[in-house]
Protein backbone atom coordinates (compact mmCIF):
# COMPACT_ATOMS: atom_id res chain seq x y z
CA UNK A 1 0.00 0.00 0.00
CA UNK A 2 3.26 2.27 1.22
CA UNK A 3 4.77 1.27 -1.97
CA UNK A 4 1.59 2.69 -4.40
CA UNK A 5 1.06 5.49 -2.91
CA UNK A 6 4.89 6.56 -2.91
CA UNK A 7 4.31 5.71 -6.55
CA UNK A 8 1.20 8.37 -6.79
CA UNK A 9 3.22 10.93 -5.06
CA UNK A 10 5.87 10.45 -7.86
CA UNK A 11 3.77 10.40 -10.71
CA UNK A 12 2.05 13.65 -9.39
CA UNK A 13 5.00 15.97 -9.28
CA UNK A 14 7.19 14.86 -11.90
CA UNK A 15 4.95 12.68 -14.41
CA UNK A 16 5.80 9.76 -15.84
CA UNK A 17 8.23 11.67 -17.94
CA UNK A 18 10.51 8.77 -17.56
CA UNK A 19 8.68 6.06 -19.25
CA UNK A 20 8.29 5.52 -22.93
CA UNK A 21 5.25 3.02 -23.85
CA UNK A 22 4.34 1.00 -27.26
CA UNK A 23 0.97 1.72 -28.59
CA UNK A 24 0.47 -1.25 -31.04
CA UNK A 25 -2.92 -1.67 -32.87
CA UNK A 26 -3.34 -4.84 -33.91
CA UNK A 27 -6.96 -5.10 -32.57
CA UNK A 28 -10.28 -4.62 -33.72
CA UNK A 29 -11.74 -3.22 -30.75
CA UNK A 30 -8.96 -0.17 -29.59
CA UNK A 31 -9.95 3.28 -28.79
CA UNK A 32 -9.56 5.75 -31.83
CA UNK A 33 -6.29 7.67 -31.72
CA UNK A 34 -7.82 11.08 -29.96
CA UNK A 35 -9.47 9.25 -26.74
CA UNK A 36 -5.55 7.56 -26.47
CA UNK A 37 -4.09 10.52 -26.54
CA UNK A 38 -6.22 11.42 -23.76
CA UNK A 39 -5.76 8.77 -21.95
CA UNK A 40 -2.08 9.56 -22.02
CA UNK A 41 -2.41 12.66 -21.11
CA UNK A 42 -4.27 11.79 -18.22
CA UNK A 43 -0.69 9.14 -17.37
CA UNK A 44 1.27 12.01 -17.84
CA UNK A 45 3.23 9.65 -20.64
CA UNK A 46 4.80 11.77 -22.82
CA UNK A 47 7.17 8.87 -25.03
CA UNK A 48 5.51 6.81 -27.55
CA UNK A 49 6.81 4.41 -30.12
CA UNK A 50 4.21 3.41 -32.44
CA UNK A 51 5.05 0.55 -34.90
CA UNK A 52 3.91 2.38 -38.50
CA UNK A 53 3.57 6.11 -39.77
CA UNK A 54 -0.70 5.82 -38.46
CA UNK A 55 -1.47 9.19 -40.44
CA UNK A 56 -4.54 9.30 -38.01
CA UNK A 57 -2.52 8.59 -34.67
CA UNK A 58 0.26 11.54 -36.25
CA UNK A 59 -3.05 13.84 -36.63
CA UNK A 60 -4.06 13.01 -33.06
CA UNK A 61 -1.09 13.40 -31.42
CA UNK A 62 -0.59 17.41 -33.09
CA UNK A 63 0.24 19.76 -30.49
CA UNK A 64 0.40 17.25 -27.50
CA UNK A 65 3.39 16.82 -25.50
CA UNK A 66 4.16 13.52 -26.32
CA UNK A 67 7.53 12.36 -28.54
CA UNK A 68 6.71 10.06 -30.82
CA UNK A 69 8.97 7.17 -32.20
CA UNK A 70 7.31 6.12 -35.68
CA UNK A 71 8.12 2.97 -37.17
CA UNK A 72 8.97 1.64 -41.27
CA UNK A 73 7.73 -1.55 -42.05
CA UNK A 74 10.11 -4.12 -43.32
CA UNK A 75 8.73 -4.55 -46.38
CA UNK A 76 9.34 -1.31 -47.09
CA UNK A 77 13.13 -1.26 -46.89
CA UNK A 78 13.75 -2.30 -50.25
CA UNK A 79 11.66 0.57 -51.82
CA UNK A 80 13.20 3.02 -49.50
CA UNK A 81 17.04 2.25 -50.62
CA UNK A 82 15.92 4.35 -53.59
CA UNK A 83 16.98 8.13 -52.73
CA UNK A 84 14.24 9.59 -54.41
CA UNK A 85 11.81 6.94 -52.95
CA UNK A 86 13.42 7.84 -49.17
CA UNK A 87 12.79 11.24 -50.49
CA UNK A 88 8.98 11.06 -51.36
CA UNK A 89 8.56 8.71 -48.42
CA UNK A 90 9.46 11.49 -45.73
CA UNK A 91 8.21 14.34 -47.50
CA UNK A 92 4.53 12.65 -47.73
CA UNK A 93 4.70 10.63 -44.02
CA UNK A 94 6.62 12.67 -41.85
CA UNK A 95 7.07 16.42 -42.98
CA UNK A 96 3.56 17.05 -43.37
CA UNK A 97 3.29 16.37 -39.10
CA UNK A 98 6.12 18.16 -38.12
CA UNK A 99 6.61 20.39 -35.67
CA UNK A 100 2.82 20.23 -34.69
CA UNK A 101 3.66 16.31 -34.11
CA UNK A 102 6.80 15.72 -31.88
CA UNK A 103 8.46 13.12 -34.21
CA UNK A 104 11.79 12.46 -32.67
CA UNK A 105 12.96 8.97 -33.81
CA UNK A 106 12.04 7.07 -36.59
CA UNK A 107 12.83 3.12 -36.38
CA UNK A 108 14.47 1.80 -39.63
CA UNK A 109 12.46 -1.56 -39.60
CA UNK A 110 12.11 -4.03 -36.52
CA UNK A 111 13.90 -6.79 -35.43
CA UNK A 112 15.81 -6.76 -38.98
CA UNK A 113 19.09 -8.83 -37.54
CA UNK A 114 17.05 -11.58 -36.45
CA UNK A 115 15.00 -12.32 -39.42
CA UNK A 116 17.60 -14.39 -40.96
CA UNK A 117 17.35 -12.72 -43.74
CA UNK A 118 20.41 -11.91 -45.36
CA UNK A 119 18.45 -9.78 -48.45
CA UNK A 120 16.63 -7.54 -45.81
CA UNK A 121 19.30 -7.14 -43.61
CA UNK A 122 21.30 -5.58 -46.70
CA UNK A 123 18.57 -2.75 -47.70
CA UNK A 124 19.31 -1.76 -43.87
CA UNK A 125 21.73 0.77 -43.85
CA UNK A 126 21.00 2.12 -47.48
CA UNK A 127 17.65 2.80 -46.81
CA UNK A 128 19.12 4.30 -43.38
CA UNK A 129 21.63 6.29 -45.43
CA UNK A 130 18.78 7.46 -48.23
CA UNK A 131 16.28 8.53 -45.50
CA UNK A 132 18.40 10.46 -43.50
CA UNK A 133 19.46 12.10 -46.58
CA UNK A 134 16.13 13.30 -47.23
CA UNK A 135 15.49 14.26 -43.69
CA UNK A 136 18.60 16.90 -43.65
CA UNK A 137 17.34 17.84 -47.33
CA UNK A 138 13.95 18.92 -45.95
CA UNK A 139 15.28 20.37 -42.37
CA UNK A 140 14.58 17.69 -40.41
CA UNK A 141 17.61 16.53 -39.55
CA UNK A 142 17.29 16.51 -35.56
CA UNK A 143 15.14 13.11 -36.10
CA UNK A 144 17.10 10.40 -34.93
CA UNK A 145 17.39 6.76 -37.24
CA UNK A 146 18.01 3.74 -35.52
CA UNK A 147 16.59 -0.09 -35.75
CA UNK A 148 15.32 -2.07 -32.52
CA UNK A 149 17.24 -5.40 -32.31
CA UNK A 150 15.87 -8.68 -30.50
CA UNK A 151 18.66 -10.08 -27.84
CA UNK A 152 18.89 -12.95 -30.53
CA UNK A 153 21.70 -10.52 -32.53
CA UNK A 154 24.14 -11.15 -29.29
CA UNK A 155 26.27 -14.48 -29.56
CA UNK A 156 26.80 -14.62 -25.87
CA UNK A 157 25.11 -12.27 -23.18
CA UNK A 158 25.81 -13.86 -20.02
CA UNK A 159 27.46 -12.96 -17.80
CA UNK A 160 27.53 -9.36 -19.47
CA UNK A 161 30.78 -9.11 -19.56
CA UNK A 162 30.76 -11.76 -22.47
CA UNK A 163 28.17 -9.67 -24.83
CA UNK A 164 29.50 -10.30 -28.35
CA UNK A 165 27.17 -10.50 -31.64
CA UNK A 166 26.98 -13.18 -33.96
CA UNK A 167 29.71 -13.21 -36.34
CA UNK A 168 27.70 -13.72 -39.50
CA UNK A 169 26.28 -10.29 -39.16
CA UNK A 170 29.63 -8.44 -38.67
CA UNK A 171 30.15 -6.76 -41.35
CA UNK A 172 26.59 -5.04 -41.30
CA UNK A 173 26.39 -4.41 -37.81
CA UNK A 174 30.03 -2.59 -37.87
CA UNK A 175 28.03 -0.19 -40.92
CA UNK A 176 25.13 0.35 -38.23
CA UNK A 177 27.64 1.02 -35.48
CA UNK A 178 29.66 3.84 -37.44
CA UNK A 179 26.14 5.40 -38.56
CA UNK A 180 24.64 5.10 -35.35
CA UNK A 181 28.19 6.71 -33.62
CA UNK A 182 28.25 9.26 -37.19
CA UNK A 183 24.64 10.57 -35.85
CA UNK A 184 24.35 10.53 -32.59
CA UNK A 185 21.95 7.85 -32.55
CA UNK A 186 20.84 5.22 -29.46
CA UNK A 187 20.93 1.76 -30.36
CA UNK A 188 17.47 0.13 -29.67
CA UNK A 189 16.92 -3.63 -28.08
CA UNK A 190 13.73 -4.98 -27.58
CA UNK A 191 14.74 -7.26 -24.39
CA UNK A 192 12.30 -9.45 -22.80
CA UNK A 193 14.08 -11.76 -19.62
CA UNK A 194 10.31 -13.33 -19.41
CA UNK A 195 11.23 -15.17 -22.70
CA UNK A 196 14.94 -16.52 -20.47
CA UNK A 197 12.39 -17.53 -17.63
CA UNK A 198 9.92 -18.91 -19.97
CA UNK A 199 12.48 -21.46 -21.44
CA UNK A 200 14.40 -22.05 -17.94
CA UNK A 201 12.09 -21.38 -15.54
CA UNK A 202 14.31 -24.05 -13.27
CA UNK A 203 17.09 -22.60 -13.80
CA UNK A 204 16.35 -18.96 -13.86
CA UNK A 205 15.44 -17.30 -10.69
CA UNK A 206 11.97 -16.07 -10.76
CA UNK A 207 13.02 -12.92 -8.37
CA UNK A 208 15.87 -12.13 -10.46
CA UNK A 209 14.09 -11.27 -14.04
CA UNK A 210 11.07 -9.43 -11.95
CA UNK A 211 13.07 -7.15 -10.55
CA UNK A 212 12.26 -8.72 -6.61
CA UNK A 213 14.87 -8.89 -4.08
CA UNK A 214 17.40 -11.44 -4.68
CA UNK A 215 21.07 -12.25 -4.35
CA UNK A 216 21.76 -10.99 -8.04
CA UNK A 217 25.08 -12.18 -9.42
CA UNK A 218 28.37 -10.80 -9.87
CA UNK A 219 30.33 -10.55 -13.12
CA UNK A 220 33.13 -12.45 -12.63
CA UNK A 221 35.18 -10.64 -15.11
CA UNK A 222 34.12 -6.90 -14.36
CA UNK A 223 33.03 -7.79 -10.81
CA UNK A 224 29.85 -5.47 -11.22
CA UNK A 225 26.95 -6.91 -9.45
CA UNK A 226 23.14 -7.35 -11.39
CA UNK A 227 19.96 -7.38 -9.19
CA UNK A 228 18.11 -8.20 -12.65
CA UNK A 229 18.20 -9.95 -15.91
CA UNK A 230 17.24 -6.84 -17.64
CA UNK A 231 20.12 -4.29 -16.71
CA UNK A 232 22.69 -7.14 -17.33
CA UNK A 233 21.12 -7.45 -20.85
CA UNK A 234 21.03 -4.04 -21.41
CA UNK A 235 25.57 -4.02 -20.34
CA UNK A 236 25.82 -7.27 -22.66
CA UNK A 237 24.92 -5.04 -25.71
CA UNK A 238 27.42 -2.46 -24.51
CA UNK A 239 30.26 -4.98 -24.22
CA UNK A 240 29.62 -6.23 -27.48
CA UNK A 241 29.59 -2.90 -28.88
CA UNK A 242 32.81 -2.17 -27.41
CA UNK A 243 34.41 -5.19 -28.65
CA UNK A 244 33.96 -3.85 -32.05
CA UNK A 245 35.31 -0.13 -30.97
CA UNK A 246 32.50 1.64 -30.16
CA UNK A 247 31.88 2.80 -26.65
CA UNK A 248 29.73 6.01 -27.19
CA UNK A 249 26.88 4.72 -28.35
CA UNK A 250 24.06 5.08 -25.47
CA UNK A 251 21.77 1.86 -25.63
CA UNK A 252 18.11 2.23 -24.80
CA UNK A 253 15.22 -0.60 -24.59
CA UNK A 254 12.58 -0.63 -27.15
CA UNK A 255 10.51 -2.79 -25.97
CA UNK A 256 10.03 -4.72 -22.50
CA UNK A 257 7.41 -6.41 -20.70
CA UNK A 258 5.46 -9.04 -19.23
CA UNK A 259 2.35 -11.38 -20.33
CA UNK A 260 -0.35 -11.38 -17.72
CA UNK A 261 -2.05 -14.66 -19.27
CA UNK A 262 -0.11 -17.40 -21.35
CA UNK A 263 -1.10 -20.76 -22.33
CA UNK A 264 -0.42 -24.20 -20.02
CA UNK A 265 3.49 -24.67 -21.87
CA UNK A 266 3.79 -20.44 -20.92
CA UNK A 267 5.66 -21.07 -17.68
CA UNK A 268 5.28 -17.49 -15.82
CA UNK A 269 2.85 -16.11 -18.03
CA UNK A 270 0.41 -14.58 -15.06
CA UNK A 271 -1.44 -11.65 -13.70
CA UNK A 272 0.82 -11.40 -10.43
CA UNK A 273 3.96 -11.83 -12.35
CA UNK A 274 2.68 -9.25 -14.62
CA UNK A 275 2.44 -6.89 -12.34
CA UNK A 276 5.67 -7.17 -10.11
CA UNK A 277 7.19 -6.80 -13.17
CA UNK A 278 5.96 -3.84 -14.50
CA UNK A 279 5.67 -2.14 -11.03
CA UNK A 280 9.21 -3.00 -10.49
CA UNK A 281 10.32 -1.39 -13.65
CA UNK A 282 8.25 1.67 -13.06
CA UNK A 283 9.76 2.51 -9.82
CA UNK A 284 13.22 1.75 -11.00
CA UNK A 285 12.05 4.47 -14.16
CA UNK A 286 10.94 7.15 -11.61
CA UNK A 287 14.74 6.26 -9.45
CA UNK A 288 16.31 7.30 -13.04
CA UNK A 289 18.64 4.42 -12.34
CA UNK A 290 21.22 3.39 -14.93
CA UNK A 291 22.88 -0.03 -15.06
CA UNK A 292 25.96 -0.94 -13.63
CA UNK A 293 28.09 -0.50 -16.43
CA UNK A 294 26.82 2.86 -17.14
CA UNK A 295 25.57 3.82 -13.85
CA UNK A 296 25.38 7.72 -14.20
CA UNK A 297 23.03 6.79 -17.58
CA UNK A 298 19.58 6.50 -17.14
CA UNK A 299 18.66 3.34 -19.12
CA UNK A 300 15.35 5.02 -21.12
CA UNK A 301 12.28 2.08 -21.27
CA UNK A 302 9.26 1.61 -23.38
CA UNK A 303 6.84 -0.62 -21.92
CA UNK A 304 5.32 -3.12 -24.33
CA UNK A 305 2.43 -2.34 -24.12
CA UNK A 306 -0.29 -0.11 -23.79
CA UNK A 307 -2.97 -2.38 -24.67
CA UNK A 308 -4.17 -6.08 -25.23
CA UNK A 309 -4.36 -6.42 -28.87
CA UNK A 310 -6.46 -9.68 -29.85
CA UNK A 311 -5.33 -9.76 -33.70
CA UNK A 312 -1.80 -10.77 -32.79
CA UNK A 313 -1.18 -13.63 -33.98
CA UNK A 314 1.26 -16.59 -31.80
CA UNK A 315 0.47 -18.11 -28.88
CA UNK A 316 -1.89 -16.59 -25.70
CA UNK A 317 0.89 -14.42 -24.11
CA UNK A 318 1.17 -12.50 -27.90
CA UNK A 319 -2.37 -10.84 -26.89
CA UNK A 320 -2.02 -10.12 -23.76
CA UNK A 321 0.97 -7.51 -22.68
CA UNK A 322 -1.29 -4.44 -22.23
CA UNK A 323 -1.16 -2.68 -19.33
CA UNK A 324 -5.11 -1.88 -20.32
CA UNK A 325 -7.95 -3.48 -21.48
CA UNK A 326 -9.41 -1.90 -24.82
CA UNK A 327 -11.94 -0.36 -22.76
CA UNK A 328 -9.59 1.57 -20.49
CA UNK A 329 -9.75 -0.44 -17.86
CA UNK A 330 -6.27 -1.63 -16.23
CA UNK A 331 -5.52 -5.13 -17.08
CA UNK A 332 -3.48 -5.00 -13.51
CA UNK A 333 -2.32 -1.98 -11.53
CA UNK A 334 1.49 -1.03 -11.90
CA UNK A 335 0.67 2.89 -9.45
CA UNK A 336 -0.16 4.34 -13.27
CA UNK A 337 -3.73 5.07 -12.21
CA UNK A 338 -6.21 7.69 -13.39
CA UNK A 339 -6.86 11.61 -12.18
CA UNK A 340 -10.49 10.18 -10.83
CA UNK A 341 -8.71 7.51 -9.00
CA UNK A 342 -10.47 4.59 -10.37
CA UNK A 343 -9.49 1.31 -11.79
CA UNK A 344 -10.39 3.14 -15.53
CA UNK A 345 -9.48 5.67 -17.87
CA UNK A 346 -12.80 7.46 -19.10
CA UNK A 347 -11.94 6.84 -23.04
CA UNK A 348 -14.72 9.23 -24.00
CA UNK A 349 -14.18 12.33 -22.34
CA UNK A 350 -11.86 14.97 -23.09
CA UNK A 351 -8.10 15.11 -21.37
CA UNK A 352 -8.38 16.56 -17.47
CA UNK A 353 -7.50 20.18 -17.50
CA UNK A 354 -5.25 21.87 -14.40
CA UNK A 355 -8.30 22.77 -12.80
CA UNK A 356 -10.81 20.03 -11.67
CA UNK A 357 -10.03 16.71 -11.80
CA UNK A 358 -6.72 17.22 -12.05
CA UNK A 359 -6.57 19.46 -9.35
CA UNK A 360 -8.34 17.24 -6.85
CA UNK A 361 -5.91 14.58 -8.09
CA UNK A 362 -3.05 16.46 -6.72
CA UNK A 363 -5.06 17.75 -3.75
CA UNK A 364 -5.70 14.26 -2.73
CA UNK A 365 -1.93 13.30 -3.06
CA UNK A 366 -0.74 15.87 -1.45
CA UNK A 367 -2.94 15.45 1.52
CA UNK A 368 -1.90 11.44 1.54
CA UNK A 369 1.46 12.34 1.09
CA UNK A 370 0.79 14.79 4.74
CA UNK A 371 -0.69 11.76 6.03
CA UNK A 372 2.19 9.43 5.49
CA UNK A 373 4.50 12.31 7.01
CA UNK A 374 3.10 12.18 10.08
CA UNK A 375 2.26 8.82 11.01
CA UNK A 376 6.22 8.39 10.48
CA UNK A 377 6.49 11.32 13.14
CA UNK A 378 3.91 9.66 15.48
CA UNK A 379 5.44 6.42 15.19
CA UNK A 380 8.95 7.55 15.85
CA UNK A 381 7.69 9.47 19.04
CA UNK A 382 5.67 6.27 20.16
CA UNK A 383 8.87 4.33 20.18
Amino acid sequence: MLLHLALLFLLSISGATSLGINYGQIGNNLPPPDKVLNMLTALRITKVRIYDTNPQVLSAFANSKVNLIVTIENQMLAELMNPQQALQWVTERIKPYVPATQITEIAVGNEVFSENDMTLMETLIPAMLSIHTALTQLGLSSIKLSTPSSLAVLEESYPPSAGSFKPEITGIMTQFLEFLSRTKAPFWINAYPYFAYKDDPNGIPLEYVLFNPNPGMVDPFTRLHYDNMLYAQADAVYFAMAKMGFEGIEVRISETGWPSKGDPNENGATLQNAANYNRNLLRRQMANEGTPMRPNIRLEIYLFALFNENLKPGPTSERNYGLYQPDGTMAYNVGLSSFKGTSSISLTSSAPTKGGIMGYYQSLVYWMFVYLLTYQVFMRRRF
